[in-house]
């Protein structure tokens, strides 16, 4: 199989879809890996590290999505690569399509296979190639939410663990899940007074065991929530619905609740976010501010420490893209129900359940 690894062309995006490692292993399996001159520049990967390893360096993004019979991204394809996009070509990335109706039916158009990272399950059940990137931006939630607290960036001048004799900060972080749970134990270690909410009970449970004493697991209804954004200076939004629309946990008019210049970040806006007022951003415009709460909503966080989010994640994806080049889309799916779970369009339909719910659709 010929498999094509092009340039990320997203605003601010230094991450690339394949290590060298991943193009040596697919070489020496028997497959073509193009490689599209620079790719790897954000994240510390020389043309020579590509070429070292068998790649074929391809200058122009259009040769690679014209030669290649699988194409492996970092984030959805945008609308200038849409027209690269054909019938029976498979397409291994990040989509998170329920966040974007356009996305959906350009890739449905053009008949493509359409294989999201963010739905392929391993044998427990979890989702493995969503999970790295869920800890990079998880713990960066922290990181940026608290350098916004800081005045110079018009936050309220709050230092996220206080110091003796003044009390640290309030952190909400809304979901205990991957992205949750880490934003939790960051925020916790800085020494900020952190609640964090979720409606499974059996993840509280494991929550409360694991979690530092300065973390107050709750569950997650509309009473609590707004109870603990009344006194919150950062909340972070960490909702998940697998494949669907982050449900809206904070409403417009909550915001008139929480204190003047907090901060949110809502890393549930690659799925439409949890938050009403929520609206993508990027690294170069990351913020913008409603009721006097400090939002930053970027699409891509882990884009922002390119290195160690790219291995992070291919250390996950190659064996699976792996799978598909070895086998083809078809077949490789038969030998893996959980990389079946990944496959959320082909040929014009809509396979994946809750994004057809989201738009209206019947499942194929």
């Amino acid at each position: 199989m010929i498999v094509g690894i092009p340039r990320e062309i997203k605003t601010d995006e230094s991450r690339v879809a394949m290590t060298p490692f991943g193009v040596e292993e697919l070489t020496h399996a028997g497959h073509r890996v193009l490689v599209q001159s620079g790719a790897g520049e954000g994240s510390g990967i020389s043309d020579q590290d590509y070429e070292r390893a068998g790649a074929e360096l391809i200058p122009e993004a259009a040769t690679v999505w014209q030669q290649a019979e699988m194409i492996v991204k970092v984030k959805e394809p945008l609308p200038m690569e849409w027209p690269h996009l054909r019938a029976g070509q498979v397409l291994f990335t990040y989509f998170h399509f329920a966040a974007d109706e356009h996305l959906t039916k350009a890739v449905m158009q053009s008949g493509a296979i359409a294989i999201a990272y963010e739905t392929i399950r391993d044998a427990k059940g979890t989702l493995p190639l969503l999970t790295p990137m869920s800890e990079v931006a998880g713990r960066m939630s922290i990181q940026e939410g608290a350098k916004y607290l800081e005045r110079p960036f018009q936050g309220r001048g709050i230092l996220l663990g206080g110091v003796p004799g003044v009390a640290p900060a309030n952190v909400v972080v809304l979901g205990g899940g991957i992205v949750g749970a880490n934003a939790a134990k960051v925020a916790a270690g800085l020494g900020a007074r952190v609640s964090l909410l979720d409606v499974n009970l059996d993840r509280l449970r494991y929550l409360d065991d694991v979690m530092p004493r300065n973390v107050q697991t709750l569950y997650s209804d509309r009473h609590t929530i707004l109870d603990c954004i009344s006194r919150a200076d950062l909340v972070v939004g960490a909702v998940l619905i697998p494949g669907a629309r982050a449900p809206r946990l904070v409403r417009r008019d909550d915001l008139k609740r929480m204190p003047p210049r907090s901060v949110i970040i809502d890393v549930a806006i690659d799925q439409g976010g949890c938050i009403e007022t929520s609206r993508p951003t990027t690294h170069s415009e990351p913020i913008y501010i409603i009721d006097d709460v400090i939002h930053y909503c970027v699409t891509n966080m882990p884009g922002a420490v390119g290195r160690t989010s790219t291995y992070a994640l291919t250390n996950v994806t190659i064996p699976y893209a792996l799978q598909l080049a070895n086998h083809g889309w078809e077949r490789a799916m038969q030998r893996n129900p959980g990389l079946a779970e990944g496959l959320n369009i082909a040929s014009g339909k809509i396979v994946n359940k809750a994004v057809a719910a989201t738009f209206g659709y019947e499942a194929a």
